[in-house]
C-alpha cells in the first residue's frame, strides 16, 4: 500500500517537476527575447532624441531651458523609461544565470541569439556602440 501511494506521489511530482521546468525554460527565452526588442527600441528612441534639427535664425532671444521640440523631449523621455526597464530585465535574466543550471543559462543564450536576430541584426552597425554590458 505504501509503496502504491509513493508510485502515485512520485510520478505526480515528476509530471510537475518538469512541466514547471519547462515553462520556466520558456520565460527564460522569451524574456531574453524581449530584452533584446527593448534593447533596439531604445536605441531608436535614443537616435530620434539625439538629431539634430538646423539651427533656427537668431532672433537675439535665448531660451535654453525651453525644449526646442516636443517630439525629441518626448523620444528621451521614452529612452530614459525603457533604459530603466530594460536594465532591470537584464539584471533579472543575470540573476537567472546565476543559478547554475544548465537549462536555465541556454535557454537564456538562445533567447538572446535569436532575439538579436529578429530585432537588431538589420541595424547596418548605426547603433553598433551598445551601452549596455549586459548584452
Amino acid at each position: 500500500m505504501y509503496e502504491q501511494h509513493f508510485d502515485h506521489f512520485s510520478r505526480f511530482y515528476f509530471i510537475f517537476f518538469c512541466s514547471s521546468y519547462i515553462l520556466t525554460l520558456l520565460a527564460c527565452f522569451v524574456f531574453a527575447a524581449f530584452y533584446q526588442y527593448l534593447e533596439n527600441r531604445r536605441l531608436q528612441f535614443k537616435s530620434l532624441s539625439s538629431t539634430r534639427h538646423p539651427p533656427s535664425p537668431r532672433t537675439g532671444v535665448s531660451a535654453p531651458l525651453i525644449p526646442k521640440s516636443s517630439t525629441r523631449s518626448a523620444a528621451k523621455a521614452a529612452s530614459v523609461v525603457l533604459y530603466g526597464v530594460n536594465a532591470a530585465i537584464g539584471y533579472l535574466l543575470m540573476l537567472a544565470a546565476m543559478s547554475f543550471n544548465g537549462g536555465v543559462f541556454i535557454a537564456i543564450v538562445v533567447g538572446l541569439t535569436v532575439g538579436y536576430l529578429v530585432f537588431r541584426s538589420d541595424d547596418d552597425g548605426v547603433n553598433a556602440a551598445v551601452e549596455n554590458p549586459c548584452a
